[in-house]
Order: C-alpha cells, then sequence, then structure tokens
C-alpha cells in the first residue's frame, strides 16, 4: 500500500538552506575540537599538519575563543559559549531572534541565555544593561555581556565575552554573527561596560 505524505512535512527551500547552514557550522566546530585536541596532544613535528587548517577562515577564527572559554568559564557559560560559536554565521536581522529569522544583537544574546541556562532576558541592549550586575572590564569572564555605543546612545549594542579580548554577536545588517576583538580601535572607542548575568543554579550551589 502507498504511503501518504503528511502534509507540512516537505521544507521549504529556505528552511533546507537553514539547516545546510546549520549542519556546516557544527561540522567546523566538530572538525575544529578534534584539530585542537590533536594539537594540544601532539609532537611538535605534528604542528605543520595541523597549522593549514588553523589557517583557514571560520577555524582561525575560533582557535582561541574556545580553548580559552573552556579553560575559564563554570559550567554553565561553557556551554553558552559553544552554542553561541554553533550560530556564527547566522545573517543579522533588525528584530531577529531566532535562529530562522537571524538575531539582532540584543536577539542574539537573550536568544542564548534563554535556550542555554534557561534565563529570560530583556529585549532590549539598555535593558539588559539595566537588569544585570555591573562590573569592571578587568572582571570579565566568558558569558558576560559587553556594552558598546554604536548608534551615539549608550549601550546601544551587546555581545558576549568569549575570553582572550574576544566577544560574539551579531553586528549590524548585511553582516553575521561573529567574533570580534573588543581591544580593536573601533570596539575600544565605543566600549560601554560590562555585565554579568547572575544564574541561579550556580548562585545556589554551595
Amino acid at each position: 500500500m502507498q504511503k501518504l505524505a503528511k502534509p507540512g512535512i516537505q521544507a521549504s527551500p529556505a528552511r533546507l538552506h537553514q539547516l545546510c547552514l546549520k549542519l556546516m557550522r557544527r561540522l567546523i566546530l566538530f572538525v575544529y575540537c578534534l584539530l585542537l585536541s590533536s594539537w594540544v596532544l601532539a609532537a611538535p613535528a605534528e604542528d605543520e599538519a595541523v597549522k593549514p587548517f588553523l589557517e583557514k577562515g571560520l577555524i582561525s577564527q575560533l582557535s582561541e575563543q574556545l580553548g580559552s572559554a573552556k579553560d575559564k568559564a563554570s559550567g554553565q557559560a561553557t556551554g553558552l559559549i559553544t552554542q553561541a560559536m554553533d550560530l556564527l554565521g547566522v545573517p543579522y536581522r533588525r528584530g531577529g531572534s531566532t535562529e530562522a529569522s537571524g538575531f539582532d544583537c540584543s536577539g542574539f544574546v537573550r536568544y542564548l541565555y534563554e535556550n542555554s541556562v534557561g534565563q529570560l532576558l530583556p529585549r532590549r541592549a539598555e535593558e539588559q544593561a539595566r537588569s544585570t550586575e555591573v562590573i569592571d572590564r578587568n572582571e570579565l569572564k566568558p558569558g558576560d555581556l559587553v556594552f558598546f555605543n554604536t548608534m551615539k546612545r549608550a549601550f546601544s549594542h551587546v555581545g558576549i565575552y568569549v575570553g582572550d579580548g574576544k566577544f560574539i554577536h551579531a553586528p549590524r545588517t548585511g553582516k553575521a554573527v561573529k567574533v570580534d576583538d573588543m581591544r580593536s580601535a573601533y570596539w575600544q572607542k565605543r566600549f560601554n561596560g560590562a555585565r554579568r548575568v547572575p544564574l541561579e543554579n550556580e548562585t545556589n550551589s554551595p
């Protein structure tokens, strides 16, 4: 007997494209983790075999961020950073707050905290700044929030610190989720402050 296709199961071309991008990002992240493990454990003579991979686009971008986050972050923050890296390349979209639709800066932060640690943050960047704990720049740890003045007003842009002076964010129209260096002249000039999101599970732990 011929089986009837269930309505709504077939994916649209746009949905298939999103799935392909997601699979590619996860494959890149997986390959990077394997390479990093090999690099750390390998003899010096084997470094040349790994080097070409580390010099390629996205792999190069991830090289220090994930290692730093893994070493310094708490358990929940490490999961958050890993999930954030999985979203590299998702297009910017003003008002966007899902992987399928794309993200703006605050939508990206809100999505990650809600889906990785179950913490619901306000929607707008300035509201996120007001509702979280103020910390000094030298206190930053992976998973903390970093704010910038990119629209001639305070706290108009937000990203997530990943370690080693880097942060991940959804930059602007025409760009995609990426990692940038806070120490570059552009971001250094516009830095507004740092915040920490109190994580209930870790706050209540002995």
